[in-house]
C-alpha cells in the first residue's frame, strides 16, 4: 500500500468526516476529496475553517491525535472587541475550562488583520462592537478549545481558522482546495512524529 498525505482547506460549514452520520444535510469531505481510504488526522469543528491533514497511514493518525504526542497547531482567531494585555497574558499562561487547565499558549495580537478569503456566510457585523484578530499557537487540540479559551477571558470567538499544523501551512490553498504533501513536508512529519517510515 502506498501512503497518502493530503492537505485540505476545510471551508466553514463542512463536516470533518466523509459521511453525515446524523443526516444533517451538511456538506462532508466526500464532496471535495475523491481519494479512497484517507481519513482526517485530527478534526475541525463544522463552524471552524482551515488546515486539515488527511492520510491512510494509521500510525501517523495515532501520533497526531494522541494528546501525549503534542505538536503545535496555529490558529487565527477573530474575537469580539479588542483584547487587552491582561487577557492575552491569561491565555498564554493557561485558563481553566470545564475542569481542565490548558497548557501554556503562544498568543499575539495580529495587526493588520490577516488576509483571508471571505467566509460564507460572513460573520455577523455589529457597528458598535469592534473586532480583533489574534494568533494562538497550541500544543494540544481539545474539543472547541480555542473558542472556550477566548470566551473564558471575555472575548468570544467570531471566526476561527487553523493556518498551520506543525510545519504544514495553509498558504497557497483556497477554501475547498487540497494538495499532496511535498517530500520535504513528509520528511518533516517523520521527524515530528518519530515514526521510522512514512
Amino acid at each position: 500500500m502506498s501512503w497518502q498525505y493530503i492537505l485540505f482547506y476545510k471551508p466553514f460549514g463542512v463536516l470533518s468526516q466523509f459521511s453525515d452520520r446524523q443526516a444533517t444535510a451538511h456538506p462532508t469531505l466526500k464532496e471535495f476529496i475523491s481519494i479512497p481510504d484517507v481519513y482526517p488526522a485530527g478534526r475541525l469543528d463544522r463552524d471552524s475553517e482551515g488546515l486539515l491533514l488527511l492520510t491512510n497511514h494509521g500510525g501517523l493518525q495515532h501520533r497526531l491525535c494522541d494528546p501525549k504526542f503534542g505538536h503545535p497547531r496555529t490558529y487565527w482567531v477573530q474575537v469580539e472587541r479588542i483584547p487587552h494585555k491582561e487577557a492575552l497574558q491569561t491565555l498564554e499562561q493557561g485558563v481553566t475550562i470545564r475542569n481542565y487547565r490548558t497548557r501554556p499558549t503562544q498568543v499575539m495580537l495580529l495587526s493588520p488583520p490577516p488576509s483571508l478569503p471571505p467566509r460564507t456566510p460572513p460573520i455577523r457585523f455589529r457597528k458598535q462592537v469592534p473586532t480583533a484578530w489574534i494568533e494562538m499557537k497550541l500544543q494540544e487540540g481539545r474539543n472547541r478549545q480555542v473558542r472556550r479559551m477566548t470566551a473564558a477571558v471575555g472575548f468570544p470567538t467570531l471566526r476561527l481558522v487553523r493556518v498551520a499544523i506543525a510545519h504544514l501551512q495553509l498558504k497557497g490553498l483556497q477554501p475547498g482546495q487540497w494538495r499532496h504533501l511535498t517530500p520535504s513536508e513528509i520528511k518533516g512529519l517523520q521527524s515530528l512524529t518519530q515514526l521510522p517510515r512514512l
